[in-house]
């Protein structure tokens, strides 16, 4: 019997390691590698700052174009800082960059309910390291297809 239920849990977990053309957040990899071509999937914020740039608009536009041509796809916007700050600024700051992202898409033409955010704040950095080079690809807000 322990036999029968140990093999059953390995063929589960070996299932659930199977890759399934899924992407990070649910949307199929050649959507979002489609996405990530066209249009970019993150943008940059200057320190402490939560403003939209030019160049964080035009690949905003980008995206805003792609995604009002496929509205079946949802997404998920996430907020990123760099490592200075304590973790409840970071998640805050996190959140109005995140938010920032979401009402220009809005503004410009993707239906707001097809849009969920999320601060990471400080914990998910794209670089490790104590200088301006790694904190600002850490400033960062990415969307992801789901």
């Amino acid at each position: 019997m322990i036999k029968k239920i140990a093999l059953a849990f390995c063929t589960m977990l070996l299932l659930a390691g199977c890759s399934s053309s899924v992407g990070k957040h649910g949307a199929g990899h050649s959507q979002a590698a489609a996405f990530e071509k066209e249009a970019g999937s993150k943008i940059f914020f200057s320190y402490d700052s939560s403003s939209l740039s030019h160049e964080a608009q035009q690949t905003l536009m980008r995206q805003a174009k792609w995604l009002k041509e496929h509205p079946a796809i949802s997404m998920v916007i996430e907020g990123h800082c760099d490592e200075r700050g304590t973790r409840e600024y970071n998640i805050a700051l996190g959140e109005r960059r995140a938010h920032a992202v979401k009402g220009f898409l809005a503004h410009h033409g993707v239906d707001s309910k097809r849009i969920e955010t999320i601060s990471y704040g400080k914990e998910r950095p794209e670089v490790i390291g104590d200088n301006e080079a790694a904190w600002s690809k850490n400033r960062r807000g990415v969307t992801a297809l789901k």
